[in-house]
Formats: structure tokens, sequence, C-alpha cells
């Protein structure tokens, strides 16, 4: 039983490994590519819209609604973004349905690649809202001695990301196929719906922690602003 599409080996040449997680990955790199090209080729402002238009518009509506609750008040701002995350780790967790495909979720390298991007993108939207200055200000509040507390917090809650999301994709990965081995015509089907709840639990709850993290580095400048009034 393998343990992470790590050790799927379709490839090597010297050091260089063509596994699993790489080949899974880009593959829903490019199946979300094709699919957002054909989906918005014939998008219309008409009241006669396509049935996938009408899709694309919930789905969008819904996701800016949920950024919009957790306190971002532009989610059309963030939604490119966190919209993505989302999109990348719930079709990673939809396609455990192909026989032979593993989650590259269950790959730490993946999912710390997903929170380096998140660890990125905090800074850049905090910076873009309060300036350079404003936002590394921040961290030196309420007073100086805060800033490796602050630092340290801010990595550790990152590394906090990518090993909840490794530990629950791989989790469920092993439980299904321990069940699988012990009763394979019983629990199939109930366990496949089982773990695509939990992917698309886990999608929501990682792209709704980054969207809490963007949110607490760009409020203290808004916060600042609104006493002032």
């Amino acid at each position: 039983m393998r343990l992470s599409p790590d050790e799927m080996i379709f490839w090597q040449h010297g050091w260089f490994k063509l596994n699993g997680t790489i080949v899974f990955t880009w593959g829903i790199m490019l199946l979300l590519a094709v699919g957002a090209r054909l989906i918005t080729r014939r998008l219309t402002t008409e009241h006669e819209r396509s049935r996938w238009q009408n899709l694309l518009e919930i789905v969008v509506t819904a996701m800016q609604q949920q950024i919009k609750d957790v306190g971002l008040p532009q989610p059309e701002k963030f939604i490119g973004f966190l919209g993505t995350l989302f999109l990348f780790v719930a079709t990673a967790a939809l396609c455990t349905v192909i026989p032979g495909y593993e989650p590259p979720t269950g790959s730490l390298s993946t999912t710390a690649a997903l929170a380096v991007c998140v660890l990125i993108a905090v800074p850049l939207y905090g910076i873009s809202d309060q300036g350079l200055r404003g936002y590394f200000k921040s961290y030196m509040e309420p007073t100086v001695v805060m800033l490796p507390f602050n630092i340290i917090s801010e990595v550790s809650r990152t590394l906090a990301l990518a090993v909840r999301l490794f530990g629950n994709m791989m989790s469920g990965a092993m439980i299904l196929a321990i069940l699988l081995t012990i009763t394979p015509f019983l629990f199939p089907i109930l366990m496949i719906l089982l773990g695509l709840l939990t992917g698309m639990v886990q999608a929501y709850i990682f792209s709704i922690l980054a969207a809490v993290y963007i949110a607490a580095a760009i409020s203290t400048h808004e916060l600042k602003a609104s006493a002032k009034t």
C-alpha cells in the first residue's frame, strides 16, 4: 500500500523522477485550464445563457459571498487566488473516482507548495493594502519585542496548513485502502462517497483559512482607518 503518490514512479533518469505527484498535479492544472477556457469562451450578458455559464455564476457568487463573510469587503480582489486554491484541492479530491489515480494533495510536497503560496500571498495583499512600511510595522505591534513571535506565528500557521491538508488526505486514502482490502464488496461505493465529501470539506477549510489569514493581514489598517473617521 502506497502512503503517497510520490512513490508512483512513471519515469526516472538519474536523480530526476517523474512521479505520480507531478503527473497528477499537472493533469489537474491542465484540466482546470481547459475547463475554464471551454466554459468562459461564450459568456454572455443576455437572458439566454448556457447551463455551464449558470453553473459558473453560481460557483463564483458563492465563493464571493464566502470571502465577504470572512471579512474581506472586496471579494473580487481575492477570488482569483482563493478560488484557485479551492478548485485545485476540490478537483484533486473529486478525481479519486478515476481508477489508478491518487490525489497529489496526499503528498506533503504538494500541500507544502500550496501553503507557501498562502505564505507569499498574505504579505503581498497586506502590503498592497497598507503599504510596505505599514504592513511590516504591524509585526512590531504592540511592541517591537513581538517581532520574532509574530514572524514565528506567521510561519507556523502556514506549516499547519500544509500538515493538516496532507494528514487528512493521506489518512482518508489509507482508511479507504484498508477497508477495501478487508471488505472489497461491501463498502467501496460508500467509502468513495465519504472520501469525496472529506476532500470537498478539506478544500473549503484550506481556502477559508487562507482567506482568514489575508483578512488578518489587512484588518489592522482598516481598523485604524475606521477609528480615525
